[in-house]
């Protein structure tokens, strides 16, 4: 390959990022054409990769407008250079002032996005031969927007990628901090045993922490810390030796109701027609829930059954969740028996809430009616209460989001 370098006019100095952008440009093969502004596009992505500013990139911008054709093929002589004088560059990059335009085009030129090939008098025109067609131009070579295309759009990709996973951190930290402040406050109103100060300080701690403008490496720490601090709170709310609802490899109820075989029909006792049912009363006005867990936490733990709220609204109060339980028993075949009995003996809200959480796990659930059941007779003899339903939802959540 016979590399011809240009060299810049006047008391600007020839540097390795000419050079290096004259051998990539004479190495592109000549059939490469690409769309300049997608590939702008994804050198705009990767800016800070290829250190370059807003600035920088509205002057490119200015001097791709000025190619005719939105294809740039290599290897066609001069056809890809454009000679602008500064005056029409400025108009078209938004009045910028021109030693700011001429700094920006040094710093285009340097991170190697144009060649400059400058005349014998420094001045940007072209030669035109006989039939009018230029031979010979001179002014800003664009050729390593078409030699460097693959090059701009794997460090787009790679920007693109670490942005999903910096704004994927994100999401998981408000979570993390949300569950956690929540279960704290749980904890303490319902009067669980456990260090509570403490665990407010450490949250705390961890919150103050958080940089104004954190990094990703920041985002990590601090999700790793608030997973921790989640854990520990679940292990206070919820004794180990206590049997978690909802487990459908663990759970000694769950595997009573599946070895016993029992199907909806037989688990559920007939009290009349389902006419009668209907024409039964209604319970009385709801009660609060057991431990007064927040719908807020019932609804985390629980987010499916928002989809069955009437005519799409938005669950705002307790009437709305038990109007929604209500719907999804008898999408699940509970009876209205068995749903009476629970709302009797748990309150209609820690029944709706129970209801929910039978939803959230319905795959791993053969009975719900005859499930709903167990769970009332365990409430009758004081083994049952809402708060290890909706830690051990939360704990299934947070597993997919805490770091390995």
């Amino acid at each position: 390959m016979n590399l011809h370098i240009t060299t810049p006019f006047g008391r600007r100095p020839l540097t390795a990022a000419h050079l290096q952008a004259q051998a990539a440009a004479a190495a592109c093969s000549p059939e490469t054409t690409v769309n300049k502004w997608a590939v702008f596009r994804h050198i705009a992505q990767a800016k800070d990769a290829i250190c370059v500013s807003d600035r920088a990139l509205a002057v490119l911008n200015a001097l791709l407008s000025f190619h005719p054709e939105t294809a740039l093929v290599a290897g066609l002589g001069g056809d890809l250079v454009v000679f602008p004088s500064n005056e029409q560059l400025r108009l078209r990059a938004h009045g910028m002032a021109e030693t700011t335009l001429r700094r920006h085009l040094g710093a285009l030129v340097e991170a190697g996005l144009v060649i400059r090939r400058d005349s014998p008098n420094g001045k940007r025109y072209a030669r035109k031969g006989q039939g009018g067609e230029i031979t010979y131009a001179f002014g800003f070579d664009l050729t390593p927007i078409v030699s460097r295309a693959c090059e701009f759009k794997q460090q787009a990709e790679i920007v693109e990628a670490e942005r999903r996973e910096l704004r994927l951190t994100r999401e998981q930290v408000t979570i993390l901090r949300r569950d956690a402040a929540k279960m704290i406050t749980a904890g303490v109103e319902g009067g669980h045993e456990g260090d509570w100060t403490a665990l407010r300080a450490r949250y705390a701690s961890i919150v103050m922490a958080i940089p104004r403008t954190p990094s990703p490496t920041d985002l990590k720490a601090i999700r790793r810390s608030l997973a921790m601090l989640v854990a520990d709170v679940g292990n206070v709310l919820i004794p180990r030796s206590e049997s978690y609802i909802l487990d459908g490899s663990d759970s000694h109820s769950e595997r009573h109701i599946q070895n016993s075989k029992i199907n909806i029909l037989d688990s559920e006792p007939a009290s009349g027609s389902r006419a009668r049912d209907a024409d039964e009363p209604r319970p009385a006005k709801a009660r609060s829930p057991d431990q007064s867990y927040p719908l807020a936490m019932v609804l985390d733990a629980c987010p499916d059954i928002r989809d069955y709220t009437r005519a799409g609204a938005e669950m705002r109060s307790w009437h709305d969740l038990v109007a929604a339980s209500d719907l999804v028993r008898t999408i699940l075949g509970i009876s209205s028996a068995v749903w009476r009995e629970a709302q009797s003996t748990m309150g209609a809200e820690t029944a709706a809430a129970t209801v929910a959480a039978i939803l959230q796990r319905a795959g791993h659930i053969k009975s719900p009616g005859g499930y709903l059941r167990k769970l009332v007779e365990r409430k009758r003899a004081g083994r049952y209460s809402l708060g290890p339903v909706l830690m051990a939802l939360n704990r299934a959540r947070l597993a997919q989001c805490r770091p390995s």
